[in-house]
Formats: structure tokens, sequence, C-alpha cells
């Protein structure tokens, strides 16, 4: 049977795999300076026999093809770290000063790459085409995602669905944890910067206060949420940062804000925009100040197709048995692999990496992130299986 086989070869590579990971997490790169992690995904793909393009500088988009079909299907797993100074004291930590990844691609990229190899050992018992799609820039504006799809990664051959999976650290590991429908939010970023005459604390009247005007900013926008949203749909806006003045006797002339908002809903979306603009622009004016504002439009929401989450789902429960199977909570992080499918059908899935009997259970972006490494060998063997049986043949 093909899911014998497939988890026989994942628990003979797991060491090898095991060793893959260790360096791309010892060498981890930021977003789109990917270039030696790149150099060697293509490296390992030539002595695996795959050919490959590379996209977007640093991307790599392996073809394997199988037996004849018109199937074609895209495996996906990004590939960059995070601005994070690690604080694990592992054999494999981060060398990389600053540099970490605290968010799994490393595994990801593992996974795939073990994947790989299986699929191309077996490529004579399963049917169609199979895309790898190594990508860079998840962590960072505009998205790795979008850069690949305007070259074209969906096209020739174009895939009629596409998989991702994710570490999952309050997922134990052996589980797997899917969810049809909207599974994560879009995201973007808010730049908003009040100017206006600085001046001594003690005649307020002869300034304009921009610390005041930005507290007012602050809160009210606080309103866009609670008082416009339908308490139904999900959605998040936070002011994360306020940079201004340098003493306690000097309104500064400038102040910065920075923050995100974040919806499951497109026409939501662009409706919270245009009251954002509103209240930051009349607020500022009322207090004789001026603004500039930026909402750097980031990802869409990530939305599992219902009929391939079901498949996959069905998939994964063969794969670990029914009981190992959960149903993946809803999430205001954000993903680019939204991008993809806003394009063709998609279904991003949860690869459980927790192990609280062995302390690790760190959530992603916290520089004490690790993952239970048993988890490669389920994550190696659930996205070959998938590749080898999703959509039929």
């Amino acid at each position: 049977m093909m899911k014998e086989k497939i988890k026989k070869r994942a628990s003979d590579y797991f060491e090898q795999y095991r060793s893959i990971r260790h360096h791309l997490h010892a060498h981890p790169e930021l977003s789109y300076v990917e270039y030696n992690t790149s150099s060697f995904i293509q490296k390992h793909l030539e002595k695996l026999g795959i050919p490959f393009t590379v996209m977007a500088n640093t991307g790599v988009i392996g073809i394997i093809n199988g037996r004849p079909s018109s199937r074609v299907i895209a495996l996906r797993a990004d590939m960059d770290a995070l601005p994070i100074q690690e604080e694990n004291s592992q054999p494999y930590t981060s060398t990389v000063k600053g540099v970490m990844h605290a968010c799994g691609h490393d595994v990801h990229t593992t996974c795939l790459l073990g994947a790989a190899q299986i699929l191309n050992e077996l490529k004579d018992e399963w049917h169609g085409t199979i895309k790898l799609i190594f990508q860079p820039g998840e962590e960072k504006n505009p998205g790795g995602a979008s850069i690949l799809i305007k070259e074209g990664v969906l096209e020739n051959p174009a895939p009629q669905a596409i998989f991702g999976l994710h570490v999952h650290p309050l997922l134990e590991t052996g589980k797997l944890s899917f969810r049809a429908g909207k599974v994560m939010a879009s995201a973007d970023e808010l730049y908003i910067t009040i100017k206006g005459k600085g001046g001594h604390a003690a005649a307020p009247h002869l300034t304009t206060d921009t610390i005041l005007t930005a507290s007012m900013i602050t809160i009210a926008l606080q309103q866009v949420v609670s008082r416009n949203n339908n308490p139904f749909s999900p959605s998040v806006l936070s002011i994360c940062s306020i940079q201004g003045g340098h003493t306690t006797n000097v309104i500064p002339t400038e102040v910065k804000l920075m923050g995100t908002f974040r919806a499951m809903d497109e026409d939501w979306r662009l409706k919270a925009h245009e009251r954002i603009r509103t209240i930051v622009q009349h607020i500022a004016e009322s207090q004789g100040a001026e603004v500039d504002l930026k909402i750097d439009v980031g990802y869409p929401c990530v939305y599992n197709d219902p009929n391939l989450n079901d498949v996959t789902r069905s998939i994964g429960s063969d794969f670990v048995g029914s009981d190992l199977v959960e149903e993946t909570e809803l999430r205001m992080g954000a993903e680019d692999f939204g991008y993809y499918t806003q394009q063709i059908p998609g279904c991003f899935f949860r690869l459980g990496t927790g192990n609280k009997s062995k302390g690790i259970e760190s959530g992603v972006h916290t520089p004490t992130f690790d993952v239970d490494e048993n988890a490669i060998e389920i994550g190696i063997g659930i996205m070959a299986y998938i590749g080898a049986s999703a959509m039929g043949n």
C-alpha cells in the first residue's frame, strides 16, 4: 500500500532530515534574502534528480512527474526567518545574531524536501504532476506568495489545488488539525505620523500637542471594530507602537504610531480602511495637527476550500488515525498562503509540534520557540501522502 511505503520511507529518512532541519535552523535568513537557503534547496533537489527553476530571486520551484494524468497539484513550504534573537541552547541554535527560525519555516522546508524525495522515488506509483513551491518572504509584505503568483508560479503547468502545512506548538506531536472555510485573517499594517508645532510643555497654548493628538487617535481607533464591525465577524485593530518626545518638558513636533488591522471579511476590510482614514484625519484637523497615514495592505484571509479540506482531512485521518485529527481553531494570525487560495482551491493545515512533557510549548514568534522533532517524520509523510493521493488520479 502507498501509505505503508510512505510511512516506511519517512521513518527511514527521519534522521537525515532532522539533520537538514538543524542546518536550516542554525543558518536562518530574513525575508527576500534567503540566498544560502535557496542554494541549499537547489543542491538537494539536484541530488534527488528533481528538476527545478528559480523564481522571485530566491524561490525554488521543483517539478515531479508521475504517471501520465491531467492532475496537477502544488505543495508549498516557506523558508524565511524572523528578526528575533534566539534564547534556546540547542546544538542547532541560530548562529546568526538577531535572526531566528521562530515560526517553523525550517520545519516546513525540511518536510517538503523529505516528501519530495519520497514522491520522486515512488513516481511510477501515482498519477499526474506535483509542483514543489519553496517560497521566500512569507513574513514580510508584500509576501513572497504574491510575487511568485505574479511571476507565474500557478501556470505552466497550472495546479488545480495547493496544499501547505504549518507547525502548531499548541497541538501535541502526532496530531494534525484542519478547518474548512476562513481559517486565518487578513493583515494590514498601519503607519501614522502626527506633525505639529512643538514647544515648551509649560506653554501648551503655543503648540500643537502631538502627544494628545496621538492619544486621541489611539483611543478613537478602537471604535472602528467595537462600534462599526459586525460582532459575528472577527476583527482586530491594535496600535502597537507610539514613538514621540524625549524629555519631560518639551512637546514634540512629531509622534509616530504603528499598528495592525485584521479581518475575516474583505468587504468589511475595505470599509474599515475608509473609517480609519476618516477618524485619523478628522481628529488631527480638530487639534490643528497634520497627519500622514499609510495603510500597507497586506495578506488576504486564508480560505480553505470546503471540499478540498474534507478530502485532505480524510487523507490525514487515514495517515495518522482519526483520533489524532482535530479541528483547527479560528486564528487572527495571517499567512500569505491566502494569496494562493484567492486563485485556486487550497488547504492549509496544522502539524502538531508541541510536547508538554518535554517542555516544548513556546509559541511561534517567541525567542524560545522550538519543536518536538518527531513531528518532522509525520510532516514528511503527510505531505508525501497528500501529494500521492489528493484529488485522485
